[in-house]
């Protein structure tokens, strides 16, 4: 038998635990790791998800699929980190101060979506970075060289802290990426088909996600797309939000109505151009003397 003081206290921390589950908004979210071949439509999957969508885009000119919902204000898109001068490295640097400075500012509680375009080229101009700081400090170094082998561990760590704390946002997230598959000396494919990422990163990016998906092209006379969303040989893909069948095997390319069918909500976030500042009330307490 349990004391009563030792009783009521256990019954008093699993409230508290279920409560802090309960009220913590990431519990609420969707987020996905969408990858697939050279222009197979990643990032138009974005104009399904929740509004208003905020990508910082590393693709050039990837954006350009979304224009007319960056003219409505759906989307705000920040192409900043396309363009980078691999000996004049800037768009990594510049990419973290403006996302710690979101971070900071509480900005993401005003998005519906959050997506980075792509962890390709994300990771390449993380690589530009790595090899700059590297050049500063070592003589044999200069930048716009060949990574070595210690750059690559400093370029997964800081892909992989980056991508803990994207997911850590009050948003819904979204990673695209470019499908890759390894191969041996022989030029064979070895392994599954997952995103292009470098070493280890290959499984350890993946599993912070709950949703993995693969676009792949369904009929090619028609155009059509779909997402593959559960493992099949040679291909990485999983979903924890569709257990118990609430997903099929695939899914056509729409964020909200997949949302929908894991019983998340969909509703979007007030337009930027929407928000209404409340008027700050400033109480003065008069003293006697």
């Amino acid at each position: 038998m349990i004391k009563i003081g030792t009783l009521l206290e256990i019954k008093k921390q699993a409230a508290e635990i279920k409560r802090m589950y309960e009220e913590d908004p990431r519990t609420k979210t969707f987020n996905a790791l969408i990858y697939g071949s050279l222009k197979t439509g990643k990032t138009s999957i974005l104009r399904t998800c929740p509004k208003p969508v905020l990508v910082h885009s590393f693709d050039p000119s990837g954006t350009l699929v979304l224009r007319d919902l960056i003219e409505k204000g759906e989307i705000l898109a920040d192409t900043r980190f396309e363009h980078e001068d691999p000996f004049k490295p800037s768009a990594c640097q510049l990419w973290e101060k403006e996302f710690n400075y979101l971070y900071r500012k509480e900005f993401f509680k005003h998005v519906g979506t959050f997506a980075i375009d792509s962890m390709t080229t994300w990771a390449s101009i993380i690589m530009n970075e790595v090899i700059r700081r590297a050049a500063k400090t070592k003589k044999n170094r200069e930048i716009g060289g060949a990574p070595q082998q210690q750059d690559w561990l400093l370029q997964m760590s800081f892909i992989e802290n980056y991508t803990r704390k994207f997911l850590s946002l009050p948003c819904h997230c979204v990673l695209l990426g470019h499908a890759d598959q390894q191969k041996d000396e022989n030029g064979a494919n070895v392994g599954d088909l997952s995103i292009m990422i470098t070493g280890k990163l290959r499984e350890r990016i993946p599993a912070l996600f709950s949703e993995i998906y693969y676009l792949r092209i369904k009929d090619y006379k028609q155009g059509t797309r779909e997402l593959l969303t559960q493992q099949v040989y040679g291909v990485q893909a999983g979903s924890r939000l569709g257990f118990g069948g609430k997903l099929e095997k695939t899914e056509p390319p729409d964020i909200k109505k997949i949302m929908a069918k894991c019983g998340l909500d969909t509703s979007d976030k007030p337009l930027f151009s929407e928000l209404e500042y409340e008027e700050e009330t400033i109480t003065t307490t008069a003293t006697n003397t």
